[in-house]
This record gives structure tokens, sequence and C-alpha cells, in this order.
């Protein structure tokens, strides 16, 4: 059998009122002063109170840092752990969305071994444990809370970078739906559907197991099963719940199988055009998988399965189409755009684009299919 390794965070505590154990999970840490981490979205949404009044009660001095950004960069991260190093931290907060949550990660490593983000971008380039971390979601969709992974912008280098280390994982990732259920719909599309492609991406990758496999398809059939629900009728607390164990479940899956191309193409398109993660990566999911069919038809036709379509007595070059066509209705019901020309994207950017796309090596080597610079310009044109 295939060898292969899971990584976690020491505990996840998945379901609604699991807020209400952070107090003690904190304590069990023996801490005293936490910092909570967020933006300033989530801070006005009152999403932080519940969270500093659990962790007050428990006895713990509570400071608030609300200016996360919402698509993190090192100069950023780096202005942030000056400032905060004055203080004292032995417990870092992160609640929100991946940013959040990501610049959780990030202050813990400076704010322990000092010096700037861009010192430890790339993978295991964290000397040693930081400041532990606890890890709140608000949204269904990063899955952030269970990775070893902090994605940064660098504007000098127009890209996004990401930061990679075991030392990343929280020591707890609490996901408790209730902090989704005044998620905006606009929001909600943007992390589910990135959700979904975590999910499909280590699912068809190069890297995928046994377990990462179980677990993909679970977030499949809970997320493709809510997604529609959950943007449409946000007070749905059904959807809610399925869409946050589901995002969950992909965030398990991915950081343990990794992601591909769909990833790969989304990190010039954020950095140069300031794109919403998930709104990048849902609308090039289609583009992308039509170019790797080839590669891996078996599981995209049980992805097209999961995505609802009827499959019996389909071939697998049929089903798998099938599969692109349901996925492009998908995100057209959610109000993702369906065209980088929707989003101001200029064409005469994609050349650009696509040589910056060849640069991320660390996840297009985990794509099914070998993609060449042609093969990559004919996806980013398709989109277009």
């Amino acid at each position: 059998m295939e060898i292969y390794q899971i990584m976690l965070p020491r505990k996840i505590r998945f379901g609604v009122g699991s807020l209400d154990t952070i107090g003690d999970e904190a304590n069990k840490l023996a801490v005293k002063h936490a910092l909570i981490v967020t933006d300033p979205g989530v801070y006005k949404a009152g999403l932080v109170d519940p969270v500093k009044e659990q962790l007050s009660r428990a006895k713990l001095a509570v400071d608030v840092f609300s200016e996360a950004e919402p698509e993190p960069t090192y100069p950023r991260l780096n202005a942030a752990a000056k400032e905060l190093g004055k203080e004292s931290y032995d417990l870092l907060v992160g609640i929100g969305g991946g940013s959040s949550m990501d610049t959780a990660k990030g202050l813990s490593v400076l704010l322990t071994h000092g010096g700037d983000g861009q010192d430890y971008a790339g993978i295991d380039k964290v000397p040693g444990p930081g400041i532990p971390i606890f890890t709140l979601p608000t949204t269904a969709g990063t899955g952030s809370e269970v990775t070893n992974i902090a994605i940064f912008g660098d504007p000098e280098k127009g890209r996004k970078i990401a930061i990679v280390s075991p030392y990343l994982l929280a020591q707890l990732a609490l996901v408790d739906p209730t902090l989704t259920y005044r998620c905006p719909p606009k929001v909600t599309a943007a992390s589910g559907i990135d959700a979904l492609v975590h999910a499909i991406e280590c699912y068809t990758g190069t890297v995928a197991n046994n377990f990462t496999d179980a677990l993909a398809l679970e977030a499949m059939r809970l997320i493709v099963g809510n997604l529609r629900t959950a943007v449409k009728n946000g007070s749905d607390k059904g959807a809610r719940n399925h869409m946050s164990e589901g995002a969950l479940l992909a965030g398990i899956a991915f950081v343990n199988s990794g992601v591909a191309a769909v990833h790969a193409l989304a990190y010039p398109l954020g950095s140069r055009f300031h794109v919403p993660h998930g709104v990048a990566n849902g609308l090039l999911l289609p583009y992308v998988t039509e170019c790797n069919l080839p590669a891996n038809l078996p599981k995209y036709a049980i992805v097209a399965q999961m995505l609802g379509v009827e499959t019996q007595g389909l071939s697998l070059q049929e089903a798998a189409e099938q599969g692109v066509e349901a996925t492009k209705a998908l995100i057209a019901d959610i109000g993702i755009p369906c065209h980088l020309r929707d989003l101001g994207v200029p064409k005469e950017a994609l050349e650009g684009m696509a040589v910056a796309t060849m640069d991320i090596t660390r996840l297009l080597a985990r794509n099914p299919k070998k993609l060449t610079l042609d093969d990559v310009r004919r996806i980013w044109e398709n989109a277009w």
C-alpha cells in the first residue's frame, strides 16, 4: 500500500455551542494573556464579543487586534507584529475567514522568532513552535482552521507566497456553525465554492490517498447539497451547519493531500486584480477541470455524481463532461462570475498571469495533468 501521513491540529472541536468550551480549553494550557486576531467586518458584526466573554470568564486578560486585512500581505503582517510585540501574549485566537486565521498564524511565528514574514516564506522555514493558536472560522470555506499554511501577498513580487510549517497547526480548531449564521450571501458563496474546490482538487490530484478521498467525498456531498440553500436562505441553520462541517472536512483533506492548478491560477488573479480568493477559485474551477479531464476520468466521473449528475449509462468521458456543466450551473446559481471579463480583467493581462502561474510549482506538481505553458494559456483564454 502507498505510504501517506496525516497532519492535524492538536484538537478539533465541531458543533453548535462548542464556542462555550473555549475558556476551558484556554485554562488547560494555563495561559494568561490572549490576543484575538480578526478583521474589521467580523469585529463590527459582533462575533468577537462572545469569544472575548468566554475567555474573560476563564480569567484571561484579552486584547483585540481587529485590523487583519481581507487579503493579507507581508508588509501589513510585519507592521502588526512590530506593533503587537510590545505585549507578552501566550495565546492567539484567530476569528474570521482564512485571512484572520492566517494572520494569527503569521503573528505566532513573528512574535516568537522575530524577523519579517518573508523570512519564513516557503516550506519548513519556521524554526520551532510559536505562540499557541486557537482558530475559529466565521465562514464555511477556507479550511484554514486546520491547515499548516498561512498565505500572504508579496506586493514587490506581485504574487501570493505561503508559509508552510507544522508549527502553524492550531492547538485548537473550534468550529461552531453559529459563527457563520450571519455570513452575508456573497461571502457565503465565495467561501463555500472555495471549500468545494478544496475537496475536488485534493480528490483528483496526484497526492490523493484513501484517508483524504473519504473526507473529500463526504465534503462534496455536504457542500453540494447545502451551498445553494445557504446562499439563498442564510437563516437555514441546517444548511449552515452542514456547510461548516463540509468545509472542515475539505480542509482536513486538502492539507493532507494538497490543492492544484485551480489554486495556482487563482494566486496571480487575486494578487494582481484583488479578486477574493473564493471567487477566483470558483470562476476558474470549470476551465481547469476541462483541461484536466483526460488525466483522471474515473475520479472526475465520480465528482460529477457528487455534483448531482445522473451518470448511469454514460461513458466516463460523458459523465466527466457533464460534471463540468454541473459545476458551471452551481457557480452561476450562487452568483459567482463566470468569466474574467466580468471582473474587469483585461485580455492583455492573460499572458502575464499565465507566465506567473507556471512559477507556482508547489501546486502544479499536484495537478492530475502536467500542465504546459500553452495549457495554462488556453485555460486563461477560455476563462476570459
